[in-house]
């Protein structure tokens, strides 16, 4: 996640592009770290939202709004006392550090025109938003940081205000061809490494593009690269630069496995074209501001659903591991009872042979008849031929016991294993707690948690995912279990297609036919869907089966999503399904 220069100076040109000039009409502090302004401009009305979160600093154009407290703290009563009204003459990055420094000219008390900068600071730990006069001089900040705290900087009322820069770097944009050949190829370190450490906003990520744009091994020594590669460097990091200025930015989110992974202000080639694996989707965005707002709400719904599933997880996870280690015992007892045979063998010769057995031997020699082979059969000494064999039998019919009761344990126990291994992986593709709350109802009722004594009658309704097809056929795709059940026997039609990833947990996937021929990319889509929701969602190519939904029965007592087919297709889909968008019903 590279909230870098980069990413602001796409920030700041659209703010130009849109508040430049506007007016500040209202002014909020709804958290302690963050402001919300109001700007009226002649085009309509913007919300920014400024914060300097220590975890999070962010900065967009916020659509909805935010309730603010009923007493305003003191930072926001001294901002509306100097800004509000105020016009925003101009919005700058200064030296290309992750600063934004918007410059609004107001009236003081005594109807003079002055100009006051507020500038906010999105540096991790030691973000700020700072209110700086025309002097240079600071007025005061929402974070106070003191001699105490920092050696470097005070940023209190009365402190002149400049800008750190403890690590020297330069500022890329005022670069020149020699300074970047002096600075950044003298460096015995990663080429990546000495771009983002020379130059302002540039974040390791920035680096590591660069050095795929240019096919460079970013691993390099810069120091020791050729001359062909250093020019292929500069002219990457030039370009780059002629399209900040230029303002052709293409923010785009990078999502793995449907998680937001990274974004940028520019399209990540590591992550598109032959750098693109099956697991990554790009969504491509107007606007830096939506990105952002998409980004982090995206990012927080996957982390509380991953945090709420934790239980849930653990539960399935620890019934799980039990079950794999119960199957291994019960194998190990199944391949213990392959000698039954022998035995039975054993008691039959002997049975037939009784009459040439000496009484004392330790062992006998004779032809087994079933096979017309000489074999030599273990004797007790003190047993007779009959007592031998008898012997032999009761090992054979003992071993034949366990034979059929084993079997039919591990039958039981591989349906468990395949059943939990469903489960999770309906808790990773879960996007709402109505889709938690049903993998639990469902855990419930199949007597994996024990039922709570006060029934939640809070309805879900959570549905199957819904997907357009590029030919205009509907898609529907099961997150879990009860909800496989649901759209394989309750909604889909007798001739509507069904598909599911061959001999591994995944989700039911249906494709509508509505009575119309399907093309065939229209299976390869839905292919792709039931691949990119199973277990094998990471591997490059997934075998699917696909069939006509008739032909799908539920054996009686099974549980949740397990069906049986005997005819089928089949077909190789990679999980890809970013040519797919997701329908909201």
């Amino acid at each position: 996640m590279a909230f870098d220069g980069i990413v602001i100076s796409n920030i700041v040109d659209q703010l130009n592009k849109t508040i430049k000039n506007g007016r500040l009409y209202k002014i909020a502090q709804p958290e302690n770290d963050e402001l919300f302004l109001t700007v009226k401009t002649s085009e309509g009305q913007y919300r920014l939202l400024l914060s300097a979160n220590p975890t999070l600093p962010l900065c967009y154009l916020a659509k909805d709004n935010k309730t603010s407290p009923i007493k305003a703290p003191n930072f926001c009563m001294l901002l509306r006392k100097h800004l509000n009204n105020g016009r925003i003459i101009s919005i700058t990055q200064p030296k290309f550090e992750r600063i934004i420094d918007i410059e609004i000219e107001h009236l003081d008390e005594l109807g003079d025109l002055c100009r006051k900068h507020l500038i906010t600071e999105f540096m991790g730990k030691h973000s700020n938003i700072i209110l700086v006069n025309e002097d240079n001089m600071i007025l005061d900040s929402i974070r106070h940081v003191s001699a105490q705290m920092s050696s470097v900087r005070e940023v209190l009322p009365g402190r002149p205000y400049f800008i750190t820069n403890t690590n020297n770097k330069l500022n890329p944009v005022a670069t020149t061809k020699d300074e970047f050949f002096e600075n950044v190829f003298s460096k015995a370190q990663p080429i990546s490494k000495a771009i983002y450490q020379t130059y302002t906003g540039f974040s390791s990520l920035a680096g590591e593009e660069l050095c795929i744009r240019a096919k460079i091994d970013s691993q390099l020594p810069a120091n020791c690269l050729e001359n062909a590669d250093k020019e292929a460097i500069f002219d990457t990091f030039s370009k780059l630069l002629a399209d900040i200025k230029a303002g052709n930015y293409k923010p785009n989110i990078v999502f793995s496995n449907n998680i937001p992974k990274e974004f940028w202000a520019f399209e990540l080639e590591m992550f598109s074209g032959s750098n693109k694996t099956s697991d990554i989707a790009i969504s491509n965005y107007e606007s830096i501001s939506d990105l952002i707002r998409d980004f982090y709400k995206k990012k927080e719904i996957y982390t509380r659903i991953h945090q709420k599933s934790a239980d849930l997880r653990r539960i399935v996870t620890t019934i799980l591991e039990r079950d794999i280690k119960k199957l291994d015992i019960q194998e190990r007892q199944l391949k213990d009872t392959e000698k039954k045979e022998k035995y039975k063998i054993y008691g039959e010769l002997l049975s037939a042979y009784s009459y040439d057995v000496t009484s004392g031997d330790e062992s006998y020699t004779c032809n087994n008849y079933y096979d017309n082979s000489e074999i030599t059969i273990p004797l007790d000494k003190d047993l007779s031929a009959i007592e031998n064999a008898n012997k032999y039998f009761a090992k054979y019919n003992k071993l034949k016991r366990t034979y059929e009761a084993t079997t039919i344990l591990i039958k039981e126990v591989s349906a468990d294993i395949n059943y939990l291994e469903s489960v999770l992986n309906s808790l990773e593709i879960a996007v709402s707690e109505d889709d938690l709350n049903q993998i639990k109802e469902e855990l419930h009722e199949t007597g994996y948690i024990k039922s709570s004594k006060k029934k939640n009658s809070k309805k879900i309704s959570s549905k199957p995912l819904h997907y357009i097809s590029s030919d205009g056929f509907d898609i529907y795709v099961g997150k879990n279990n009860s909800q496989n059940d649901e759209l394989t026997f309750k909604f889909a039609n007798a001739n509507d297609w069904w598909f599911h990833a061959k001999q591994m947990p995944g989700s039911h996937v249906v494709l509508r036919t509505n009575g119309k021929e399907v093309p065939d990319r229209a299976f390869e889509e839905a292919a792709a869907l039931a691949a990119y929701y199973s277990k094998g969602r990471e591997l490059e190519k997934v075998e699917i089966d696909y069939v006509v939904k008739k032909e799908v029965k539920k054996p009686a007592q099974a549980k949740p999503g397990f069906v049986v087919y005997y005819t089928n297709y089949s077909l190789i889909a990679k999980s890809d399904i970013s040519m797919l968008k997701e329908v909201e019903d």
